[in-house]
């Protein structure tokens, strides 16, 4: 089969590997019909992530067709149309039971082998997936395959941001990082009830989104923007924020427009050694800082029905469909940032 795979930091390649096939009674193989480039694929790719082995299939987004299923697969056959979470999970252990499903004890993430250690990614034409029964979702009929396959990770995600920010009706939100999943995260912030979500990013052309999407543009950080959440909040400034880029800069930005006592949810993928905040710093503010990965396979169900009611919106963000072949170029593209590049999908 064809795949996009990991070579060298900023090398990737696209050529023949060798087809997946089932190694457990578990498995089935997906033949893939979309396949998304997201945010966190840049850390290997730029080398912020270090240890994936050179051969390695990119890609943790991807929904398609069951074409081969294993002796213990229950609840799907073959040729269901599913999409899958970015990691498998078992449904069934101690943290999967409670919604935990991120840190299953038989968990693995998609594109992730290290010393041949692990699984491979979903940007090929075949994946295989473990764990099948808990892992998978059957997708509802009449959903466009590229707006479907956001469930398995950003809209998950933006629900998870506004659970870890502990949204309250009536809140002042900001969120900073108007990428996919910051858009996402202010729809889902309205959706709880927030009086008024503000936008915060660099780029122009991100905040005329967030505007679509229902936020209040508020630049790019600095004595303006926070003058600004200030003048809405009687002073105080936000009661929670939503980072969503995973960088030190943008946790100050989000600390600095929080007031006494606010909520940061940090769903942007960190890699650096130290916060950037001290612990005095939270102390003596009231803040609340929470963070980790999304456990998106617990989100997924109720994500598939926000992407069935918001379809129209929510296919905005795809800015490119690209044949798999075209996938090294859009990688390039994409981790500079080019003016127009959002959400990609590759077609195998």
């Amino acid at each position: 089969m064809y795949a996009i795979t990991f070579q060298d930091i900023e090398r990737l390649a696209y050529g023949r590997v060798p087809d997946p096939s089932i190694l457990e009674p578990g498995d089935v193989i997906v033949r893939v019909r979309v396949a998304g480039i997201c945010g966190s694929d840049l850390h290997p790719y730029f080398g912020r992530e270090r240890g994936l082995d050179p051969g390695t299939v990119m890609g943790h987004e991807f929904l398609g067709e069951i074409v081969e299923a294993g002796a213990e697969v229950q609840g799907f056959r073959v040729g269901d149309r599913v999409v899958a979470p970015f990691s498998t999970s078992c449904g069934t252990c101690f943290y999967c039971r409670r919604g935990l499903t991120a840190r299953c004890l038989r968990g693995q993430l998609f594109g992730w082998v290290q010393e041949a250690q692990g699984l491979q990614g979903a940007q090929a034409e075949l994946v295989r997936v473990p764990l099948a029964n808990g892992t998978l979702v059957r997708v509802p009929e009449g959903l466009d395959d590229a707006v479907a396959l956001l469930a398995g990770d950003i809209l998950s995600t933006a629900a998870f941001a506004v659970d870890l920010a502990d949204l309250s009706a009536g809140d002042l939100v900001v969120v900073v990082g108007c990428g996919p999943v910051g858009l996402l995260s202010i729809r889902a912030a309205l959706g709880r009830g927030a009086r008024e979500v503000m936008a915060v990013d660099p780029v122009p052309s991100r905040l005329e989104m967030a505007a679509r999407f229902g936020a209040t543009p508020v630049g790019h950080g600095g004595p303006e923007t926070l003058a600004q959440v200030r003048e809405r909040s009687e002073g105080r400034g936000a009661d929670a924020a939503i980072e969503a880029v995973g960088s030190p800069e943008s946790t100050r930005q989000a600390v600095d427009l929080l007031r006494m006592g606010g909520r940061l949810a940090a769903v942007g993928v960190h890699v650096e050694p130290h916060l950037a905040l001290s612990p005095g710093e939270i102390y003596d503010r009231n803040l609340r800082y929470a963070s980790g990965r999304c456990s998106a396979r617990h989100y997924m169900p109720s994500s598939l029905e926000v992407a069935k009611r918001d379809h129209a919106l929510i296919a905005t963000l795809i800015s490119h469909r690209l044949p798999l072949s075209e996938g090294v170029e859009a990688y390039r593209r994409f981790a500079a940032r080019e003016e127009g590049w959002a959400k990609v999908v590759l077609l195998p």
